[in-house]
């Protein structure tokens, strides 16, 4: 299954902020899995090389954003975590739910709410983001967020599948 594809295996434990109708962001991508991984792993491996130009990106966004009272993020941990539970920090997000197909993250301000979540189900993987705005800030942020954001998932997604194949091959 292609990245951003929507098929009834991808999506059946997917879950978000609200209706799909209620939100200002929605976007699932998808990878066919060539070995089973948990959620967990899958975030572990996905975050332990960042991607080009990350690091730059988060330090622009911390910086912009704070003059708008937003929490500093500060960027993604590197070093895999091996357990987390419902209720931990995951780097800035709240562990919402854990199982071996879910992985249910959240951020929450006064300017807007982000879940992400991560699903492995039926041999296929996917990211899912549901975000709602509450102010005019929020909205302004999403502007570009949003097109950044489905580019990071998708070039994120693609170096998880080569990885996993490079496992399953033994390499």
């Amino acid at each position: 299954m292609p990245p951003n594809s929507f098929g009834r295996a991808a999506t059946a434990r997917i879950q978000i902020l609200a209706p799909a109708k209620e939100l200002d962001f929605l976007d699932t991508q998808s990878i066919v899995l060539p070995v089973p991984v948990t959620p967990l792993a899958a975030w572990n491996i996905m975050h332990a090389r960042p991607l080009p130009g990350m690091k730059l990106a988060v330090r622009l966004r911390d910086a912009i954003s704070a003059c708008f009272g937003v929490k500093r993020i500060g960027g993604i941990s590197r070093t895999p975590k091996a357990a987390v539970k419902t209720g931990d920090k995951l780097d800035f997000f709240l562990v919402e739910a854990l199982s071996d197909e879910v992985l249910t993250l959240t951020v929450r301000d006064r300017h807007l709410d982000v879940m992400t979540c991560v699903s492995s189900n039926s041999g296929v993987l996917s990211v899912t983001s549901s975000v709602k705005t509450h102010n005019l800030f929020g909205r302004v942020y999403m502007i570009p967020v949003r097109p950044a954001h489905r580019l990071i998932v998708a070039r994120t997604l693609k170096r998880l599948q080569q990885e996993l194949e490079r496992r399953a091959l033994g390499g």
